[in-house]
């Protein structure tokens, strides 16, 4: 069923499905959509768990490489 997304003054990059077409990481599958993932994901930031020291560093790296 489906539910819309809370009402924001900012819309989030998310849910702009140009956006990840064009942007989309090397060898990722942009046209394919695992639902399983993505609640897994949803569920761990609705706990609080899905951000981690080391996913921040990752993201840190990656950015450090692509400014580069």
């Amino acid at each position: 069923m489906y539910r819309p997304m809370p009402t924001c003054s900012q819309r989030a990059v998310s849910h702009n499905r140009l956006y990840w077409l064009f942007h989309a990481p090397a060898g990722a599958e942009s046209e394919v959509f695992r639902p399983d993932l993505v609640a897994r994901v949803r569920r761990e930031i609705a706990e609080g768990v899905y951000e981690t020291p080391e996913k921040w560093q990752a993201a840190l790296e990656r950015l450090i490489e692509e400014l580069r």
